[in-house]
């Protein structure tokens, strides 16, 4: 059975979420988004349905408008842990979606920790 890449990603996507609603335990789900041309990323609360924090490449203020790339990324990581504790968020869980915890989701996820995120 030949999957193209598109199939692959969204097989993969629906691996990460579900095991992680599993072990959710009401914490909020921080949600990395990748394109071409940026990144972002999301704290939501699943419960209630709402964003409670977002940071993207695409803000001016973090200086990497049109940029996708790991300075962007460890940028992004750290402005969405300091939102994140404004917000008054300690803990929350990585969704990765369907991207591969590598290079750029790496440079987010360890940003965010030492930002001050638990997951």
């Amino acid at each position: 059975m030949a999957l193209n890449k598109r199939e692959l990603f969204l097989k993969r996507r629906l691996r990460v979420r579900n095991k992680l609603k599993a072990m959710a335990n009401g914490r909020a789900r921080l949600s990395v988004h990748r394109s071409s041309k940026n990144i972002s990323v999301q704290l939501i609360d699943d419960v209630s349905g709402v964003t409670l924090a977002s940071a993207s490449s695409m803000e001016k203020d973090l200086g990497f408008v049109g940029k996708n790339n790991v300075e962007a990324s460890t940028a992004v990581g750290k402005a969405i842990a300091e939102r994140a504790k404004k917000a008054g968020i300690e803990e929350c869980y990585f969704d990765r979606g369907g991207f591969l915890f590598h290079g750029k989701i790496k440079a987010l996820a360890e940003a965010a920790r030492e930002g001050g995120l638990k997951f």
